[in-house]
């Protein structure tokens, strides 16, 4: 798996990276504001490193399906604390922003990486400054703001069509200065993505099972980050009898299991919110990557 500069490297076994995130918001979809606030979100991000997170994922503004922006000083005024601190601390932190203001300041206090969920379209400022720090850049499929993004989900091939638009926003990115070997892609789980968890609108799920196409851009195989956790189309898949999808905390142990098939099938990092189970996952899903290769040079 790769390395990425100011990153913890890829363990003797290759294994997969755990992103911890912190909401700093009132408003998100998975824990509805529970670590909104510098003090419970710069604890909560200290109880992520404790429990096996290699990175700490900070963010200001809500993505969740329907949600409204807020004002760039808002975004800055909920993350600079907590940031701040956890790099103090010696934690490893990504921002999560679209805003290259808000990135600016992150990077200023000692961020490692960028993460930006529009891939560099919220902000055409955004990949020349990451260019110029020189950091690594998470690059997500993504077609518009939380408010109508759903309305987007049209495809006729999801695999084929969000490699072809990451590979426009890599050519985008890298034509203002971002090196190639410093690019994460990550494939947009539940951001323009139908739900269902079966059929042919099971967009999702058919972006899960081929990861290593998604990956594959022009010559290049990226790392891939998955962010799968407590997303609407567990809820879906895991609905009760009276068809009502479950809610979006007690998705955890489905989370485990995509991070173990996602792991096992070579994805770089995972973003989670329960760490300790997903961190056993990676660990188990190393084991299996490991024996697999052992038993492929055996035969050869």
């Amino acid at each position: 798996m790769a390395v990425l500069p100011g990153l913890p490297g890829s363990s003797p076994a290759d294994r997969c990276l755990v992103m911890g995130v912190v909401n700093v918001t009132p408003d998100s979809f998975s824990d509805g504001g529970q670590w909104y606030g510098a003090e419970v979100a710069i604890k909560h991000g200290l109880e992520l490193v404790a429990a096996g997170a290699d990175i700490v994922d900070v963010g200001g503004e809500s993505t969740r399906p329907g949600a409204q922006r807020v004002s760039a000083g808002e975004e800055l005024r909920r993350v600079g604390p907590v940031i701040t601190e956890l790099v103090k601390a010696g934690v490893v932190v990504s921002v999560d922003t679209m805003r290259a203001q808000v990135a600016e300041f992150a990077l200023e206090a000692g961020v490692s990486l960028v993460n930006d969920v529009s891939g560099g379209l919220a902000d055409p400022y955004m990949p020349r400054l990451v260019a110029k720090a020189g950091v690594p850049y998470v690059v997500m499929h993504w077609r518009g703001h939380s408010h109508d993004m759903q309305s987007r989900a049209v495809y006729q091939d999801v695999v084929r069509e969000v490699r072809d638009e990451l590979a426009q926003r890599i050519d985008a990115v890298t034509a203002e200065g971002v090196d190639p070997s410093m690019i994460v892609v990550d494939p947009g789980l539940g951001f323009s993505k139908l739900p269902d968890w079966q059929g042919p609108d099971a967009n999702n799920w058919e972006l899960l099972t081929r990861l290593a196409e998604v990956a594959r851009i022009g010559a290049r195989d990226f790392p891939v980050l998955v962010g799968a956790s407590r997303k609407r189309f567990l809820g879906r898949l895991l609905a009760g009898p009276d068809g009502r999808p479950r809610l979006f905390a007690e998705s955890d142990d489905a989370t485990v299991a995509v991070t173990a098939l996602a792991a096992a099938a070579g994805a770089w990092c995972v973003r989670v919110h329960q760490v300790p189970a997903n961190a056993d996952a990676v660990r188990v899903a190393a084991a299996w990557r490991s024996a697999t290769a052992r038993r492929g040079a055996q035969r050869s």
